[in-house]
């Protein structure tokens, strides 16, 4: 292909593309959030609560310009939008603070909610999970993506935006966790590294169906394990082991988990 035409290729392909904001001016922005709800990872501390609300209302208006350079993909006008997932912060917050009490109680090694909030991959992947999942509530394309894959980048825990997540949700370790779009998660549910809660098989005509699996409420599931599947239902105060395979449905009070085989002695 000569560079006449491939610049005409590109050219055609800068015309039909839909424009977005950056992906850096996207988590910029909700990191500065969430900083604000949180300064422990932050030394800047606000003098008075006037300037916090004075704060969030710029968040808002810049919130609003962001999107403003997607209007056409969207169902809503942008300043809709930007004060409706500002009005969810005060509950996104009381969530994140029962994941962080969570994690204190099932931690022993967690010593404060100072070293929650500042060092733990899993309480940073639930703070832009809960964000995400807001603007994936109010139809907003493509950032809540954009937020979850960063959050993937940084803690190596990928949660799909559309996951329906209970309060007190603790991620132990959280390396290679995935969680995708349809799973559904209960209260005070507590799962360690490695954990798949992911799809079947399907085609992609079942996009908009239940494609993985429902956690009910006091479930822990051990690092490696893999449930699979939109019919699959681990009922609540379960216990699923450490690489185990799960796609059928699990009944409450259930403990799931590998036996170990004996060891055969070959000598006679």
């Amino acid at each position: 292909m000569s560079n006449t035409k491939f610049a005409q290729t590109l050219f055609e392909r800068h015309q039909k593309t839909d424009t977005a904001p950056s992906t850096s001016s996207v988590c910029k922005l909700f990191t500065r959030i969430l900083l604000m709800l949180f300064p422990e990872q932050s030394p800047k501390k606000y003098r008075s609560a006037t300037i916090i609300k004075d704060r969030l209302d710029i968040y808002n208006s810049e919130f609003k310009e962001l999107l403003n350079v997607m209007q056409k993909q969207l169902d809503q006008d942008p300043g809709v939008i930007s004060a409706a997932f500002m009005a969810k912060l005060p509950n996104i917050y009381e969530l994140l603070c029962e994941d962080i009490h969570a994690t204190l109680a099932g931690d022993p090694a967690a010593k404060s909610e100072y070293e929650v909030i500042r060092t733990y991959p899993g309480f940073y992947a639930i703070a832009f999970h809960r964000m995400a999942h807001a603007l994936y509530e109010l139809n907003v394309p493509l950032l809540p993506r954009i937020l979850s894959e960063y959050a993937h980048s940084k803690t190596g825990i990928d949660i799909h935006p559309g996951a329906q997540i209970g309060s007190s949700f603790f991620i132990d370790h959280g390396t290679g966790v995935v969680i995708g779009e349809t799973a559904s998660i209960g209260k005070n549910v507590k799962i360690y590294q490695g954990v798949t809660l992911g799809a079947l098989s399907v085609s992609k005509d079942m996009a908009s169906q239940k494609r993985h699996p429902s956690i009910e409420d006091d479930v822990i599931v051990y690092s490696g394990a893999t449930i699979l599947g939109g019919d699959t239902v681990i009922g609540h105060h379960s216990v699923i082991g450490g690489n185990v395979w799960v796609i059928e449905s699990i009944a409450p009070h259930s403990k799931v988990y590998n036996r170990a085989q004996p060891e055969v002695s070959t000598k006679k």
